[in-house]
């Protein structure tokens, strides 16, 4: 049986553009491809940027272990956006005995509560703020987990800013103590996750380095899938996503 699920990988930081496809996602079907691949070429990968997939950091860890995975830092605000409507439910339908509604003060800040503190005008922010603290229980718990989102992005500011690692640890403290005084699961949990995952958010603080060109040709294949209705047969699904990623040979990966 076919696999929906393929494995790309992708020049993130040059201009060579998709380099190879599979069928799968696990850590087994990465290391097939790169097992494909000339050794001397491997050699010369210093960095891989990905999601926060514990599978293809394990592959890469095994496949190129002289390489340092990088985690984008999209990935890591996506996790604390996710955090957040996650506790806006659960208190929502603890506190409620209900779903949100249009009226609740929750309800009309969930658009906000996930845009960056710089995104919204004062009046924006102090209406937000105002209106939850307002709200009780529910909105008290929906700001100290906004607060933790936002600790986390004044961490995630330091990249490439010359900021000395005692800067980073302070801020990076103050983002754990804060989640785990904080007495809610999900936040304990996302502190918990940043925590597992930090020597890969500290690469990505160091150098910057994204997988935003891999997100790029992720949306075009998905955009490619729609208009085909889905694919029966990896193999035309490979054939189309290349044409549509690249225009360029892959010689320098398979010489003749």
């Amino acid at each position: 049986m076919a696999d929906r699920w393929h494995t790309g990988f992708v020049d993130a930081f040059g201009v060579q553009g998709l380099l190879g496809q599979v069928e799968g996602r696990a850590p087994s079907d990465v290391l097939a491809w790169l097992a494909t691949t000339p050794l001397a070429w491997r050699r010369q990968i210093r960095y891989v940027a990905i999601d926060m997939s514990a599978g293809y950091r394990a592959a890469i860890r095994t496949g190129l272990p002289h390489a340092q995975v990088v985690v984008d830092h999209l990935h890591v605000v996506q996790l604390a956006n996710k955090m957040l409507n996650i506790v806006r439910r659960r208190t929502t339908a603890a506190l409620r005995g209900r779903r949100g509604r249009a009226a609740d003060p929750e309800w009309k800040a969930r658009r906000r509560l996930l845009r960056n503190r710089e995104d919204l005008t004062d009046a924006q922010f102090t209406t937000m703020w105002n209106a939850l603290i307002d709200a009780g229980t529910i909105g008290m718990t929906l700001l100290t987990a906004w607060i933790a989102k936002e600790r986390l992005r004044d961490l995630l500011a330091c990249t490439r800013t010359g900021v000395d690692r005692h800067r980073i640890g302070h801020l990076r403290f103050k983002f754990l103590t804060w989640c785990a005084d904080s007495e809610i699961p999900e936040v304990r949990q996302l502190a918990v996750t940043v925590d597992r995952w930090w020597p890969e958010i500290a690469a990505f603080i160091a150098t910057g380095h994204s997988n935003a060109k891999s997100e790029g040709i992720n949306r075009v294949i998905k955009l490619v899938a729609h208009a085909a209705h889905g694919f029966r047969n990896p193999a035309n699904q490979r054939l189309r996503t290349r044409c549509v990623t690249t225009r360029r040979a892959r010689g320098h990966l398979h010489p003749a």
